[in-house]
């Protein structure tokens, strides 16, 4: 196996739910030793969330957490403990990078927040990502995902226009934001490797969310116009959205952009007559008359397969592809061709696909060796091999509740 960039990194990763923990994958599938720090008192959100294995729930059978927690070893320790700054302390004595995702104030509570970090480790590197960030007057608002996605404006973009604000499918701003602070702590690394100095990096999340409503935002602020719910439609072409094909709830996207597209579309369903009709012969025509369009595009597309909309209008040089089920994306060629799904075996999951990250590195490529842990799986080795404690030191945590074990554990379900 090549050398990887993130070879020799330590990484104590207190983070939970969705950002945080995949900035920490993302190091540890490059090299990185992550330690996820965790209790079976409180659980990790993505722990109690489906889909499970054999719709079974149990702290350790989320396919949803396995997703975003490959290479890690973990820990249990009950943070509320007395004892528990002992071991905090030998953790950010050993670590490079600090990870928090908690409320504004948690941290410290535990005596974990920068400050009191870098009084132990002076040249640390610690990224912190809240909802509305570490100061202002809602700071201490709490939430997940899906809050932000309501906050940053998505929700009230998405839609049908007769219909109410609509939750996007996912915690968007969950997928956006840990990107960011990817950049950020190579940044700092690089810094670092220069300087000696470590880093606090402070993010919040509605903040990265927003950068990604940018043209909407723009376009209130010089024309103080509102975006509004718009369906699959699109400003500015036609025709476009997802249409039905041949088969049970089967579909298709197209995005015909411009008036070369268009003459490419109609020429690639065979020049219908209704495709001269004069309304549809500029984009201002086709916008106007967008129902109408749409019915007649649908007459279309319900007679072929969507795979076989997609390769007559890809090679017409029309935008279009198969909207694919969770079970096509497991058998796309493409994807498959290019390593994208790794199998591994967790020890309670068993044999499960994982995503890779989607870019590849040609000197130092990633390597997915371990899925997800089982919470507190590595206690033995974190506890005596890497943070140096006795036997007898963690016989005593156990028995003291330093140490969480699953007996400690109320499992709640979260649909």
């Amino acid at each position: 196996m090549a050398r990887q960039i993130f070879d020799g990194l330590k990484v104590a990763d207190f983070s939970w739910a969705g950002v945080g923990p995949q900035v920490c994958r993302e190091l540890a599938e490059h090299g990185a030793t992550v330690i996820r720090v965790e209790s079976h008192r409180r659980l990790c959100p993505l722990r109690t969330f489906a889909p499970f294995k054999d719709a079974k729930p149990g702290i350790n059978r989320s396919a949803f957490h396995a997703a975003y927690n490959t290479n890690k070893y973990s820990m249990s320790l009950d943070l509320n403990h007395p004892r528990a700054r002992e071991v905090t302390e030998r953790l950010v004595k050993w670590a490079d990078v600090v990870a928090d995702s908690m409320t504004p104030g948690t941290m410290a509570s535990w005596g974990l927040d920068y400050e009191s970090c870098r009084r132990i480790n002076p040249s640390i590197i610690y990224f912190s990502t809240t909802q509305q960030g570490q100061y202002g007057p809602h700071h201490s608002i709490k939430g997940v995902g899906h809050h932000i996605n309501a906050l940053a404006g998505f929700s009230t973009c998405t839609g049908w226009p007769d219909s109410e604000p609509t939750m996007v499918f996912t915690a968007y701003s969950d997928f956006i934001a840990p990107w960011y602070l990817l950049i950020a702590v190579m940044g700092a690394l690089l810094r670092r490797r220069r300087t000696g100095e470590g880093m606090y990096i402070e993010q919040a999340q509605l903040e990265a969310g927003l950068t990604f409503q940018a043209p909407d935002i723009l376009d209130y602020m010089v024309n103080r116009r509102v975006v509004s719910r718009n369906g699959n439609r699109d400003r500015y072409m036609a025709p476009h959205g997802v249409y039905p094909c041949r088969g049970q709830d089967r579909w298709v996207a197209i995005a015909v952009a411009n008036d070369e597209q268009w003459q490419s579309f109609c020429w690639a369903m065979g020049n219908p007559k209704w495709a001269s009709d004069p309304r549809f012969d500029s984009i201002l025509g086709r916008k106007e008359n967008e129902d109408e369009l749409d019915r007649l595009v649908t007459e279309w597309t319900k007679d072929y397969t969507p795979e076989q909309v997609m390769a007559m209008m890809q090679d017409a040089g029309v935008p279009a592809g198969v909207v694919q089920t969770c079970e096509d994306l497991l058998d796309d060629p493409q994807l498959k061709h290019r390593q994208h799904f790794r199998v591994l075996e967790h020890p309670e999951i068993g044999p499960q696909s994982y995503h890779a990250p989607a870019y590849r590195l040609s000197e130092t490529p990633c390597d997915i060796k371990s899925a997800a842990p089982c919470l507190g799986q590595h206690n033995h080795y974190v506890y005596t091999e890497i943070l140096g404690f006795s036997e007898n030191d963690v016989a005593d945590m156990l028995v003291e509740g330093v140490i969480t074990t699953e007996a400690d554990a109320p499992f709640v379900v979260s649909w």
